[in-house]
C-alpha cells in the first residue's frame, strides 16, 4: 500500500509509548516502594493491575473491534490511553496511582490488539515478519530511550515526570494516526455477517489452531513476566546496583535489540518463523537461569547477561507474533487478536502476582526465592517450543 513505511513508523511510535507506559513501572519499582512504603506484593499488584484491566478490556474488545474502521477505533482508544497516562502523572498517592494504572490498562490492551490487526490487514504474510520486527523494535527503543530517560528525569525531579512526558508524546502520536494511517475497512466491506459475542468466543474456543496460538501466548508471558517486574528491585537489593545504575541494564539491552529486532524479522521471513522462534526461545532460558541466581556481581557481567536476556526475549517474540497473527482470517482477525491480547494480559498479571507471592524479603531488604521463580520461568519457556510447532498459519 502507499506510504506503508510511514504507517509502520506510526504504529511503532504508538507501540513505543504503550511499551514505555507499561515497563516504566518496573525500573521505578525501588523508588515507588520506598516513597509509598509498599511491599513487593503491593508493587506486584501495581504492575498486575495494568495487565488485568488490559485483559478485561481486550476480552470485551473481541466483541466489537471488527465492527469498526480500524483507524477510527484506534483514535478513540488512543485518546483514552493518553488521558489515562496523564492521570498517572497527576496521581498523588499509591491508591490513586493504582486506579490510574487500571484506566491505562483498559485502553492499552485494546491498543496492542489494534496494532497487530492493522499489520495483519495491511501486510501480506511473506513480509509480515519484517513488519513485526520494525514495530516490535519499539520495545527496544522504549528500553534504550524511554526507560533510561524516565529514570533520569525521575532521579533529578520525581517519579511523576516520566508520565507527563509520555502524555505529551501520546498527543504527538494522535496527530500521526490522523495523517499516516488510512481508513482500513476491507474487513467491513466484504459483507461478512458479524456474530454475537457468545459466538465470537465459541468460535475461538472451538478452533484448535487458534487455541494453540493463545496457549503459546500464555506460556510466553509466564516465561517472561515472572522475571521482568522484579528484575529492577532484585538488581538493587541483591546484585548491588544503585537506582541510577539501573539505566545501564535498559540502555545496553535496548541498544542491541533496536538492531536485532528488525534483523530477526527478516530472518523469520527468510528461514521460517518457527525455526527462528525455536532458536531464540532455546537461547532465552540461559540468561533466565543465570540472572535469577546472581548475588553481588560486577556491573559488566550483569550487563552481559541482562543484554542477552533482552535480545533473546525480543527475538522469540517477533516470529511468535507473526505466527499468532497468521492464525486468523481478516474478517475475524481483530476479534481474535483482542481475545488473545486479553488472555495474554491476564497471564502477565497472574505471572506477576505468582512471582510476588513466591519472592520474599529479608530484614535487610534483600529479595529471596528469585531462583525458584527462575526455574518456573524456564519450564514455561521450554513448553513453548513443542506448542509453536503445532500452529498453522492460515492467512
Amino acid at each position: 500500500m502507499k506510504n506503508e513505511r510511514l504507517l509502520l513508523y506510526t504504529l511503532a511510535l504508538i507501540n513505543f509509548v504503550h511499551m514505555v507506559d507499561f515497563i516504566i513501572m518496573m525500573p521505578l519499582g525501588p523508588q515507588l516502594m520506598r516513597i509509598f512504603e509498599i511491599s513487593p506484593r503491593e508493587f506486584g499488584l501495581l504492575v498486575s493491575s495494568y495487565t488485568f484491566s488490559a485483559g478485561f478490556s481486550s476480552f470485551f474488545g473481541a466483541f466489537f473491534l471488527d465492527r469498526f474502521d480500524r483507524k477510527k477505533i484506534l483514535l478513540v482508544v488512543y485518546v483514552g490511553f493518553t488521558l489515562a497516562t496523564l492521570a498517572c502523572a497527576l496521581s498523588p498517592s499509591y491508591s490513586i496511582l493504582l486506579i490510574s494504572r487500571v484506566l491505562s490498562g483498559l485502553f492499552g490492551g485494546l491498543t496492542s490488539a489494534l496494532i497487530l490487526a492493522i499489520i495483519g490487514d495491511v501486510i501480506p504474510n511473506v513480509r509480515r515478519g519484517a513488519a513485526m520486527g520494525l514495530v516490535m523494535a519499539a520495545f527496544s527503543a522504549a528500553s534504550v530511550l524511554g526507560v533510561p530517560l524516565g529514570l533520569f528525569l525521575a532521579s533529578i525531579s520525581n517519579w511523576h515526570t516520566p508520565f507527563f512526558i509520555l502524555a505529551g508524546v501520546s498527543f504527538l502520536s494522535l496527530g500521526m494516526i490522523l495523517k499516516f494511517i488510512p481508513s482500513i475497512r476491507e474487513h467491513l466491506d466484504q459483507g461478512y455477517i458479524r456474530p454475537n459475542p457468545i459466538l465470537v468466543v465459541s468460535r475461538v474456543l472451538q478452533d484448535k489452531n487458534q487455541m494453540r496460538a493463545i496457549s503459546l501466548s500464555v506460556m510466553m508471558m509466564f516465561g517472561q513476566f515472572m522475571i521482568i517486574p522484579f528484575l529492577s528491585p532484585y538488581s538493587v537489593s541483591n546484585i548491588g546496583f544503585s537506582e541510577v545504575q539501573l539505566t545501564y541494564i535498559y540502555i545496553a539491552g535496548g541498544a542491541f535489540t533496536i538492531f536485532t529486532s528488525p534483523w530477526v524479522g527478516k530472518l523469520s521471513d527468510k528461514y521460517g518463523k518457527l525455526k527462528i522462534f525455536t532458536i531464540f526461545m532455546s537461547l532465552n532460558v540461559i540468561p533466565i537461569g543465570i540472572i535469577t541466581h546472581l548475588g553481588q556481581t560486577p556491573i559488566p557481567y550483569v550487563l552481559l547477561v541482562s543484554t542477552m536476556f533482552f535480545v533473546t526475549s525480543n527475538g522469540r517474540f517477533v516470529p511468535a507474533a507473526a505466527l499468532v497473527t497468521g492464525t486468523a482470517k481478516p474478517e475475524n482477525r481483530g476479534s481474535f487478536l483482542s481475545f488473545n491480547s486479553a488472555v495474554q494480559q491476564l497471564a502477565i498479571g497472574v505471572a506477576s502476582l505468582i512471582a510476588g507471592l513466591i519472592i520474599g524479603e529479608t530484614t535487610s531488604g534483600e529479595l529471596t526465592n528469585f531462583n525458584y521463580v527462575g526455574y518456573l520461568a524456564i519450564v514455561f519457556s521450554l513448553l513453548c517450543i513443542p506448542l509453536a510447532r503445532r500452529i498453522k498459519v492460515v492467512s
